[in-house]
């Protein structure tokens, strides 16, 4: 790999995907809001749904590998959102950039997700697992799998799992926001009954930048962490490796919140990420590092 094309540069991962590739690739990210840490590297605003701004720059920049990491990621849309904006921005622009990449003769590392699961079929979904999405965003996110299996031949997908760390700038994951209640002595309420094989930022850009560089292709690869837990529970190895507080935390369950989507156990088996030399490391260990950051 020579150079590299980020799409989503300001996003949660796609900042950690811009520090993992600083040193290593020349590489062009791009962002459409929220700059980030984009203005430190070469880097562009685009919007992903315009095809002739996709264009300019695959014709500018003619990358080898493109990391697709934009997306609009809530799942479920705000007051403002419609089902429309999820398709043209997680499927619509996701086939152009597949149509692109088999033009330039580029690599597509498309970032999926763990919630394409069906979560009342877990623990521990294979790459081949049965596939309900529960809401808008995942739904959208598994039609993007099928865009990209259609428009090119070079690819790997990544179904990522609950991605945890400190996010840069404007981007922030739940974890931050425990981190960040539990050190000012706020409560915080973690449903007991949904597990996740949560991986850090840092291992998961990591992972997804070293497979981008390789010949791998025609793979969908689950991105999970080696442990599965619930909120609850990832709260508690935070509280006992940053000696916070447990009594802060409040049991919950999804039934607790009437509008948020049923998503029972979308935990991923990782054989086959493992069996390409990468494992992630452990929830306490990744936490450690996380808390002497400064």
């Amino acid at each position: 790999m020579k150079k590299l094309l980020i799409t989503g540069g300001s996003g949660l991962l796609g900042q950690h995907l811009n520090l993992e590739s600083s040193e290593k690739v020349k590489f062009h990210t791009i962002y459409s809001n929220n700059i980030g840490n984009c203005n430190q590297f070469s880097s562009s605003k685009i919007n992903i749904n315009n095809k002739h701004e996709l264009k300019n720059i695959f014709n500018i920049f003619n990358p080898d590998v493109v990391i697709h990491a934009a997306a609009i990621t809530n799942p479920v849309p705000f007051q403002d959102q419609s089902s429309r904006e999820y398709f043209e921005t997680n499927v619509s622009a996701t086939k152009s950039i597949g149509e692109l990449c088999e033009l330039h003769n580029s690599k597509l590392v498309y970032i999926s997700t763990d919630l394409v699961y069906a979560g009342y079929r877990g623990p521990f979904h294979t790459e081949n697992g049965k596939l309900i999405p529960a809401t808008l965003y995942a739904e959208t996110k598994l039609i993007g799998e099928e865009k990209v299996r259609q428009t090119c031949d070079n690819y790997l997908i990544f179904r990522t799992s609950l991605l945890y760390g400190i996010g840069l700038h404007h981007a922030r994951c739940h974890f931050q926001t425990m981190v960040e209640n539990f050190k000012t002595s706020k409560p915080v309420k973690l449903f007991t009954d949904q597990f996740r094989t949560p991986v850090s930022l840092k291992d998961s850009s990591k992972i997804i930048f070293n497979l981008a560089e390789t010949d791998l292709k025609a793979e969908t690869i689950n991105l999970g962490g080696t442990e599965r837990v619930s909120r609850f529970e990832l709260g508690e190895i935070l509280c006992s490796v940053a000696k916070f507080d447990k009594n802060l935390i409040e049991k919950i369950t999804m039934d607790d919140i009437p509008s948020f989507p049923q998503v029972e156990d979308v935990s991923l088996k990782i054989e086959k990420l493992q069996s390409f030399g990468f494992v992630p490391r452990s929830i306490e260990e990744n936490t450690a590092e996380i808390i002497k950051s400064p």
